[in-house]
């Protein structure tokens, strides 16, 4: 009995194994973990259910109606983000505007550190377009694939809604293998829960204090940035990336102050580099005490994710890491 129980949880953990290697090899990150934030919102407004509806029906018909409206939710905020992106002040605009800076920067920048930056905005596109073409397989977001990216975000959203719904309804008993895999599912949900919340919770303290800079600390000053708000927005949205985000949202908010003036970005870069020290602490302090892990954990797993399977790797780095650890401590061995 005892070896069929080794064999059955020794199975559900090559599953599991190559469960996780299919999400990646298979590109479909994005309706995985579109489909565990639905699940997660229907789960936090769970108990509310239970307060308002009584009787087993009435709760998964209350359930049900719930999904439909977080994945509406869920819909509409995704379009206002893309029409905010996209508009007058959007990605187009700020592009241009960083291509521009590096035009007129061969007046204020040193020889030394000129050498080592495109000397156009048209050298910029021509390097970043080169770059884009090398990584099409990881950036399914973009060009012909966003509809099929779309498409798969979308059935993510619905398979999370189901899976709800049906938590809510099933009492049946589970075999073996069954149950173990149900163990395996459950602790990486788990993981992507206390990841998903600690980074969420750091991306908003980013935006807010990157919003109150801009916003408020800089006109103050008499410097007014463009693309301000777009600017913050960006920043919420890429700060659910473990570092990486920070790098993408200082670059665009240091160019974009330099074109203003070589004052301003100045200004900024100390304020990112202030910002970022602290937020440092702040990201030992808050996923590690969701995960009980160091920062440095976090980005030797997100390097190691990154070599193997591209960006994708490095957003469900964190989610791996914090899995695998618990399952090691489940297991006792560390």
């Amino acid at each position: 009995m005892e070896r069929q129980y080794n064999w059955v949880k020794s199975s559900s953990y090559l599953l599991a194994a190559g469960g996780i290697l299919a999400v990646l090899g298979l590109h479909l990150l994005q309706a995985l973990f579109a489909g565990m934030l639905v699940f997660l919102l229907v789960q936090l407004a769970q108990p509310l259910v239970g307060r308002v509806v009584a009787g087993s029906r009435g709760k998964l018909v209350a359930t049900a109606i719930l999904a439909i409206l977080i994945i509406a939710g869920m819909v509409g905020l995704g379009l206002w983000i893309a029409s905010m992106l996209h508009g007058g002040a959007g990605l187009d605009a700020i592009w241009s505007k960083m291509a521009e800076t590096l035009d007129s920067a061969n007046d204020v920048l040193p020889p030394w550190l000129l050498g080592s930056l495109p000397s156009s905005g048209p050298e910029l596109k021509a390097e970043a377009v080169h770059w884009l073409r090398e990584h099409a397989p990881e950036l399914r977001l973009l060009g012909k694939e966003a509809g099929l990216a779309a498409a798969h975000i979308l059935i993510g959203m619905v398979i999370g809604a189901m899976v709800a719904v049906h938590e809510v309804s099933s009492r049946s008993e589970r075999r073996p293998l069954a149950a173990a895999l149900h163990e395996r599912v459950g602790t990486f949900y788990k993981a992507f829960r206390r990841v998903f919340v600690a980074q969420g919770k750091i991306a908003a303290l980013n935006a807010f204090f990157t919003g109150l800079y801009l916003l408020a600390v800089l006109p103050a000053l008499g410097i007014h940035l463009p693309f301000g708000k777009t600017m913050v927005l960006i920043t919420a949205i890429v700060g659910l990336l473990p570092v990486v985000g920070n790098l993408i949202s200082n670059s665009i908010i240091v160019m974009i102050s330099f074109s203003v003036s070589p004052y301003a970005a100045l200004l900024s870069l100390l304020f990112l580099i202030v910002l970022h020290k602290a937020e440092y602490f702040l990201n030992a302090r808050i996923v590690g005490g969701e995960i009980d892990a160091k920062a440095w954990e976090i980005l030797v797993a997100m390097v190691l994710m990154e070599a193997l399977f591209g960006f994708g790797g490095v957003a469900l780095a964190p989610v791996v890491y914090a899995y695998i650890k618990a399952e090691l401590k489940a297991a006792r061995l560390i």
